[in-house]
């Protein structure tokens, strides 16, 4: 089982989310080798998310849970002994999953007393999941896991980078925004690109409502502010 929390940061400034991330790597898997499912809506009871699952495994979501429960099982065993593909199920915003659906994904993973390893898991979400897998309720389905990787965010030199990358690829110059902006909006942010991207272009519509010539650090408070009376 792989753990994937918070965004995704990678270098070269080719910056993305978590669920981006995912994405590339489904697209990176050999079809012939792997069955990919993935899963975004976790905020839901456990009939549900068994229904979702049905679903991308192309199974009729009728007969009840423990129907459902039977088939999936069924279905991802056929997979890797008919087939040769065992599955990977990426399941996106996972700290919303409620400890019921947690434990059964524990009991779909159990497999002839655990001597096949039929599919592979992934819950990507928030730094907070891991406080949520730590608890002891889910120590069992904790132990599962192999791959364990938190994501961190931009320091503040490469928050620089990055705003200067984004001005250049909308062809304008680096003098718009001065060094304590640039200072400003890495305190802000604290290295989250989609933080950083909000305050800019916040910071952008000030700046021209207050008819500056240039970001200053009293732009991006006005912007950070302006985020926080949004939210």
């Amino acid at each position: 089982m792989v753990i994937l929390t918070y965004p995704v940061i990678c270098k070269s400034l080719h910056i993305s989310g978590k669920s981006f991330a995912i994405r590339c790597f489904a697209n990176n898997l050999n079809p012939n080798i792997f069955h990919m499912a993935y899963i975004c809506l976790s905020t839901v009871s456990v009939t549900e998310f068994y229904k979702q699952l049905c679903l991308v495994l192309g199974l009729p979501d009728t007969g009840g849970k423990i129907k459902m429960f039977a088939s999936i099982k069924e279905q991802i065993h056929s997979l890797y002994k008919d087939k040769r593909q065992p599955l990977i199920l990426a399941i996106d915003e996972a700290q919303y999953l409620n400890a019921s659906i947690l434990n059964d994904l524990k009991m779909l993973m159990n497999y002839s007393f655990d001597s096949l390893n039929c599919f592979s898991l992934i819950l990507s979400g928030e730094q907070y999941l891991n406080a949520i897998l730590c608890k002891p309720v889910h120590e069992a389905l904790r132990q599962r896991i192999t791959v364990h990787y938190d994501f961190n965010g931009l320091s503040p030199e490469e928050t620089v980078d990055y705003i200067y990358h984004k001005i250049s690829r909308a062809n304008g110059s680096h003098t718009i925004i001065d060094a304590s902006a640039l200072n400003a909006v890495a305190g802000c942010a604290r290295g989250n690109p989609r933080l950083i991207d909000n305050i800019m272009s916040d910071a952008i519509m000030l700046g021209a409502q207050m008819d500056r010539k240039t970001i200053d650090s009293e732009v991006i408070l006005a912007a950070h502010e302006n985020q926080h009376l949004g939210n």
